[in-house]
């Protein structure tokens, strides 16, 4: 019985439904495209063949220009070049000729046809002769036969002329009969494609009508006991499908629940005292929520108040302190929102350089920063504010004492499958011992520094630890001091999207 009512359950779900009426309306609409589409062809396929006749008349003249031509080389020249030019091109003559009519018929396009071929096996003969006699260096007689020819091509080009002009009007009125009709079965073909997606929407809001009316009938009874109406009636199974199924489930919690109730009611007062000791617990909590809210008030006060005074800055035509607040609320959100995530790189780029920006307005533009990053490397994932304190150490500990001549350079590279972060300056350098004692995180930062933002290097190694779950992704490298310091990091790369 089970077997069966799961079986029921597959061949009428919902998706083996929907999935049969898209398909049917996909098959309906595929094929009335077919239909169109064949015939939008079909008269494409008429309107070339309109000109196709006129392009067989050209190439007939131009192959008839092209064996006179060959003939009068030779007669001139009589190179070996000319005459193999000139059976080549009778060739060519001869098979076009083949396509022309030669019977009679009451047609004048078809007797020109005719007429042509005629006059133009006299003239192919009458070429032959004329080279023949050219070989056998009778002048006389290729002479003399060389002026019948050259009337008989006269004769044939008036004829070719004449042909083409004729084929030409017969041509645009069959051109102009072919256009109305496919002006025709273009607004024929709108009419059926509205007239499909009426029938095909149609048929759609039908069906999905049917599946809609039982879950509505659902939606209310759950509306209603969800209102402490428990004396609903028992809904109906229309259909073996998920709808179905969820009905029949619904009903049976709904008895359920009515006998839970009916038990709770004997230990109502014990469930008085669980309830009091829930709402304390609650209030409990509300309380620390609250606190945990005030304690945001003060960071989002602050961002409020940087952007306010950006406006302002903007309104009273103050750009560089505009620019400067607004660099300062872009850096301090940043700071707090992505504490405990991950970033994007540009988004840690973009960090680095609103930090820069706010101490190069402190310092009078004093910090001489570069960086190198490689293009289309942005969207790669990585722990949040962690280049960022790297420059901040490179500013406090390397150059502070010598801003004039102080560099930081910041250089961001993907090699292979790891992504290589150097950040190096050529302040004040480290000793070995110094460069072990904050590898082993016994130099921290005391956040003393009213310009820091009281996140040290050590604070970015146990994150880095933490994030990839392995260690020595972080190396420091000084010759000693007054030598300058670089500091590189070498991390798998992880691609927006992938991280999940």
């Amino acid at each position: 019985m089970r077997e069966r009512k799961g079986s029921l359950s597959v061949q009428n779900s919902i998706q083996t439904r929907l999935s049969f009426v898209m398909a049917l309306v996909m098959v309906f609409v595929v094929c009335i495209n077919f239909f169109i589409f064949e015939q939008i062809h079909t008269g494409v396929d008429r309107i070339d063949a309109v000109f196709s006749s006129n392009a067989a008349i050209n190439d007939l003249s131009d192959t008839l220009n092209n064996l006179e031509g060959t003939v009068y080389e030779y007669l001139n020249i009589k190179g070996t070049k000319a005459l193999e030019n000139y059976y080549r091109y009778e060739q060519d003559y001869r098979e076009l000729l083949d396509k022309l009519n030669d019977r009679n018929v009451d047609n004048e396009v078809k007797m020109l046809e005719k007429n042509i071929r005629r006059m133009s096996e006299s003239y192919l003969n009458q070429t032959s002769e004329t080279v023949q006699a050219k070989r056998g260096r009778n002048i006389e007689k290729y002479k003399a036969s060389y002026e019948k020819e050259l009337q008989l091509y006269e004769y044939i080009n008036s004829y070719i002329y004449k042909l083409n002009n004729l084929r030409f009007r017969m041509n645009s009125s069959n051109y102009q009969l072919l256009l109305s009709s496919m002006d025709v079965l273009y607004r024929l073909a709108l009419v059926v494609i509205f007239i499909v997606a009426a029938v095909g929407v149609a048929i759609i809001i039908l069906f999905v009508q049917s599946m809609i009316r039982p879950l509505t009938q659902l939606s209310s009874t759950a509306h209603e006991v969800a209102m402490g109406n428990l004396n609903v009636p028992i809904l109906p199974v229309v259909c073996e499908d998920e709808v179905g199924v969820v009905t029949r489930s619904f009903n049976q919690m709904l008895d359920s629940i009515r006998i839970h109730i009916k038990q709770q009611r004997e230990s109502i007062e014990k469930q008085a005292q669980m309830k009091e000791r829930e709402l304390l617990m609650e209030t409990h909590l509300k309380e620390a929520q609250l606190k945990y809210l005030q304690a945001q008030i003060n960071p989002h006060f602050l961002f409020n108040c940087l952007n306010a005074g950006a406006q302002l800055a903007m309104l009273e035509d103050a750009e560089r302190t505009g620019v400067f607040l607004e660099k300062m609320a872009d850096f301090f959100r940043y700071n707090v929102r992505k504490m405990e995530d991950d970033a994007l790189l540009w988004e840690e780029v973009d960090a680095v350089d609103n930090y820069i920006y706010i101490l190069n307005v402190r310092f009078a533009g004093d910090i001489n920063y570069e960086k190198d990053v490689d293009e289309g490397i942005g969207n790669f994932r990585i722990p949040s504010m962690i280049l960022q304190p790297l420059v901040e150490n490179a500013v406090q500990h390397g150059i502070h004492d010598c801003m004039e001549t102080g560099k930081i350079r910041m250089s961001i590279h993907k090699d292979g499958d790891d992504l290589e972060i150097t950040v190096s300056d050529n302040g004040a350098g480290m000793t070995q011992e110094m460069i072990q004692s904050v590898m082993a995180g016994k130099a921290r930062n005391n956040g003393e520094n009213r310009y820091s933002t009281g996140i040290a290097v050590g604070n970015v190694i146990d994150r880095l630890e933490l994030y990839y779950k392995q260690k020595d992704l972080l190396t420091i490298e000084s010759e000693g001091l007054g030598l300058g310091t670089s500091v590189h990091i070498t991390l798998p790369v992880e691609v927006e999207g992938t991280s999940e």
